[in-house]
């Protein structure tokens, strides 16, 4: 079961996939890339366990991130 005192452990799994898709879709380097990634919303929100963010593929994620960095929103999937 995941709890708020081990979502980190969830995101080390999750966050070097989204930091390379984001390399590899927008040729930038890994300190850009980590940039964008913790200064999102989405990062703050996938940082919450209760908000079950840490349950989606990094693909699934980097589309979140995707159109938060696009649009500026986020299309939360239903689950929220």
């Amino acid at each position: 079961m995941v709890t708020q005192d081990n979502v980190y452990s969830m995101l080390a799994l999750l966050v070097p996939g989204i930091l390379q898709r984001l390399i590899d879709e927008r040729n930038i380097n890994e300190n850009e890339a980590a940039n964008l990634l913790y200064n999102s919303e989405l990062y703050k929100k996938l940082e919450i366990e209760n908000t079950k963010l840490w349950h989606l593929s990094s693909f699934a994620l980097y589309s979140l991130l995707k159109e938060e960095l696009e649009t500026g929103k986020i299309t939360w999937p239903e689950e929220q």
